[in-house]
């Protein structure tokens, strides 16, 4: 429960409010996988276990079916919703001046306000949804230009958005995949890299702690940001599991972004404004799959999987691009 509530406020992106250095050294591996990081992780795994087998009892039926009503508004008009969301990030960025994507990937580039403002108004039609999309991934391709591939690493939930307006504008799938899953998948990706960032660089969080006490709850802050990371992948990794698992992720991803929202203000309602979006689809998205074979004793492996390949993707990455140690 700890968990859980605590990591509400660390749902902040701490480069939009602290000083960082993504060519800096990490803390090597050696130090994140200590005995604290074990115990979080085996409890994740159990608590994503839990919910595995919960969701195949009649009880995980009943909070199924209680989604499913409670969620209908936002399942019936989930496209304009994304829409909505993605028009008022745009027109908040625009109108701040001099951002990208996200507040810490500035740019002076003339072009950047005409784009925003027309990512923004083709939003206002399906037909001009793609339109959108192409925006939006001109907008990345200059981040990565300024900033390089790692730091954008942190963002492929924006390439999700983008595929999802195109195809619904198009009124396609991509190859066969549902628009809805490829923003869903883009999304986990993204927390889970951030997740890592928070064992990798946990200071960068410290200088919050001095003007937000209140948020570790008398925690020490290195505990307090490993439990962080925990449970931000755990949830990530939930996102790409069975219907039960992912909405119940999406719920709580959700409130706590939103929380964030509200100690943090206007810049972090900005910017997460789109990630709050996608949780909300998620959450509403009542699809089956039928004959599901996924027992739940697969879901504590793949999280594992998932995490030692994260990791690996990250700490190998940083090395051969900044020549940093990794263990």
């Amino acid at each position: 429960m700890f968990a859980v509530t605590s990591t509400a406020s660390a749902s902040a992106h701490v480069k939009w409010f602290c000083a960082y250095d993504v060519a800096g050294q990490p803390l090597e591996l050696s130090n994140v996988l200590c005995q604290d990081f074990e115990i979080l992780i085996f409890i994740a795994a159990v608590g994503l276990l839990a919910g595995c087998f919960l969701e195949k009892t009649p009880l995980g039926e009943a909070m199924l079916r209680s989604m499913d009503r409670v969620t209908i508004g936002i399942r019936l008009h989930t496209e304009e919703m994304v829409r909505a969301f993605c028009f008022f990030f745009f027109i908040g960025v625009w109108t701040l001046g001099g951002i990208l994507l996200t507040p810490e990937l500035t740019s002076k580039s003339l072009l950047l306000p005409p784009l925003q403002f027309t990512i923004a108004i083709c939003l206002l039609w399906r037909r001009t949804l793609p339109i959108s999309a192409l925006g939006i991934v001109i907008l990345f391709g200059m981040a990565i230009h300024d900033y390089g591939m790692f730091h954008l690493a942190d963002y492929p939930i924006f390439l999700g958005i983008a595929a999802y307006l195109a195809l619904r504008g198009l009124q396609k799938k991509f190859f066969g995949i549902e628009p809805i899953d490829i923003m869903r998948y883009a999304t986990a990706v993204t927390l889970m890299w951030a997740s890592v960032e928070k064992w990798a660089y946990p200071q960068w969080s410290y200088p919050i702690f001095i003007t937000h006490p209140s948020i570790t709850f008398g925690f020490d802050p290195a505990f307090y940001m490993r439990a962080a990371g925990a449970v931000e992948f755990v949830l990530a990794f939930a996102l790409l599991w069975t219907p039960l698992v992912r909405r119940c992720a999406a719920a709580i991803l959700a409130g706590m972004f939103i929380a964030a929202c509200l100690e943090f203000g206007k810049i972090d309602t900005i910017g997460h404004s789109g990630i709050i979006a996608v949780l909300f689809a998620v959450l509403a998205d009542d699809r089956r799959v039928e004959n599901d074979r996924r027992v739940p004793l697969a879901a504590p492996a793949g999280f594992c999987a998932a995490l030692a390949a994260t990791l690996f993707a990250y700490y190998v990455g940083h090395a051969a691009l900044f020549n940093t140690t990794v263990l």
